[in-house]
């Protein structure tokens, strides 16, 4: 017997109390429909690349657009993890995705990283949202040692935001020393312009390849040349691919095409040996792992798309697990909060899970399993959909604050690789606790339905409202009921607006909006770019009873 099928022996298929029949589970299947088209429709509109004038001068010139490179780059049949395609959404003067395709794929059977410029989108111009979007993709890069590949075409900078991006900008040229010094491959293939603060993309890049008679890189372009020293010159004698491929070297390779240059990208990542200083298990490489035994599709009937209403976190974790085997971690202890051990894709992983408010012998129960995964050297998932840490004298009482502490102190020093999936609300102290997007995790994905903020838009409207009075009433002036229901009305509103799933993942607080259905996917591919890296828990406590 293999050790695979002797470890899927030991740990027990549990029992689903779905019934896929019920009036409930039809219910959520309905309501979930219409989110789920909303997002396919704003997904479809995110490959938009540019306006039809724009792409029609573009192809004109016989170049790519910026997802057809990234289609050619890729191995055929690769999957293709695209990252934060929601940056810059309905935001005022940036661009859908931050005029970048980014995202995780197969390059020559090497995991890589790829950032693609979108030439036609305001001619590939970084704005706030850009430099922000790169930033993230930098760190991504760093924490899983990913070869970076970038494609090259850029105005440079807008310099209608000068202010936003500038600063911003430099941290990414830096980022890229770094990835060099930590021997973290990059290859940049240079299709067209790349002007002034874009040229070190390509100078601090490993390898560089430029395309014939359409790359151009220079710190400053003919105007400003002439502007500044009275030089007169041209573009391609300046800074094209044929200068700097035999006189300056700023090129290692010349393209003759674009194909070509793509082409010698693949020849470069399969001629780096590289070795991916983790080690996937076995039952990983070879495909050789269960999956769920309940389908995920029926994710959309188990979990309520309206966050106000729960739904047993366990039943989702069935339909993510291997064979829908799951191994809970006191299961009669802090019922609230599911803990427990199980495979995704053949990699051992323990999963934390909000069934509603965390009280103090949840907070207690979570920071001892984060310690257990710590040294097991096991990847923590986390599942949030948590309202806070429950309030009241009772609690206080108790020790809510401490619990909590304790618990924020233990995810916040975890070594071992989390990968965080909002699944409804994310509210307060309860995204902290459940490694929010302030506490680091390698990967955060949202729901379509979900929400994010301080605490709910009626409850904080609610709050304000009470200060408010208890303020007019210390003063002794009356309220104006007309205006203060207007405010609060006004306010919630607000608040709902910037929680809205849409408004945080425009702003970079995620790194993508999925299909619940896909949740696994989604997991398995993130674990597979974890283990590029060590996977290996902190020695900053042993395992404490709390």
């Amino acid at each position: 017997m293999s050790v695979n099928s002797s470890i899927d022996n030991l740990v027990v298929r549990q029992p689903t109390t779905i019934n896929t029949s019920s009036p409930e589970y039809k219910k959520n299947q309905a309501e979930w429909q219409e989110i789920l088209e909303t997002l396919y429709e704003r997904l479809d509109e995110s490959t938009n690349e540019g306006k039809e004038s724009s792409l029609k001068l573009h192809r004109s010139r016989g170049q790519l657009t910026a997802r057809e490179r990234v289609d050619l780059l890729l191995d055929e049949d690769s999957p293709f993890l695209e990252l934060c395609a929601f940056a810059g959404y309905e935001q005022k003067d940036m661009t859908f995705g931050g005029s970048f395709v980014a995202g995780i794929g197969l390059v020559s059977g090497v995991l890589c990283m790829i950032l693609a410029n979108v030439p036609t989108q305001a001619g590939g111009a970084l704005n706030q949202v850009s430099t922000m979007k790169t930033l993230r993709i930098h760190e991504i890069v760093m924490q899983n040692r990913l070869p970076l590949i970038t494609l090259t075409q850029s105005a440079g900078a807008n310099l209608e935001q000068q202010f936003k991006v500038f600063q911003l900008t430099g941290g990414t040229f830096r980022n890229q020393a770094l990835h060099s010094k930590a021997g973290i491959p990059s290859c940049c293939i240079v299709f067209g312009s790349s002007t002034a603060g874009g040229a070190y993309t390509p100078g601090m890049s490993d390898y560089t390849i430029m395309v014939k008679k359409q790359a151009q890189v220079f710190l400053g372009g003919p105007p400003l040349v002439k502007m500044a020293t009275g030089e007169v010159t041209d573009a391609e004698s300046l800074g094209g691919a044929d200068m700097h491929s035999r006189i300056s070297g700023v090129s290692d390779q010349l393209a003759i095409d674009e194909y070509d240059g793509i082409r010698k990208a693949r020849e470069w990542i399969a001629n780096l040996n590289w070795k991916s200083h983790g080690s996937l298990p076995e039952r990983h490489m070879s495909s050789q792992f269960e999956e769920p035994y309940y389908d995920p599709e029926e994710i959309l009937g188990v979990a309520s798309a309206n966050i106000r209403l729960p739904f047993d976190a366990t039943e989702v974790i069935l339909r993510l697990v291997d064979g829908s085997r799951f191994t809970t971690f006191k299961p009669n202890y802090g019922g609230n909060l599911v803990c427990g051990w199980g495979f995704i894709q053949g990699i051992p992983v323990g999963i934390i899970a909000n069934n509603n408010v965390i009280f103090t012998q949840e907070a207690n129960k979570a920071t001892q399993f984060i310690q257990l995964c710590n040294i097991k050297n096991t990847p923590l998932i986390y599942l949030q959909n948590i309202t806070g840490f429950m309030v009241g004298k009772q609690y206080e009482e108790e020790g809510i604050i401490k619990a909590g502490s304790r618990f924020i102190n233990a995810v916040s020093n975890s070594e071992v690789p989390a990968i965080t999936i909002v699944m409804g609300a994310s509210y307060g102290a309860g995204n902290y606790a459940m490694c929010g997007r302030a506490y680091a995790p390698r990967f955060l994905f949202s729901w379509p339905n979900s929400k994010c903020s301080v605490m709910g838009a009626e409850q904080l409207a609610g709050v304000l409202d009470i200060v408010m009075r208890q303020g007019a009433k210390r003063a002794g002036t009356e309220v104006d009921e007309e205006l203060a229901d207007q405010r609060k009305t006004l306010f919630q509103a607000s608040v709902e607006a910037e929680s809205d799933v849409y408004y945080t993942s425009s702003r970079l607080l995620d790194d993508g909006i999925i299909d619940p259905r896909n949740t696994r996917e989604v997991i398995g591919f993130c674990l597979a770019a974890i283990y590029n890296n060590e996977v290996k828990g902190g020695n900053i406590y042993g395992v404490s009873r709390m």
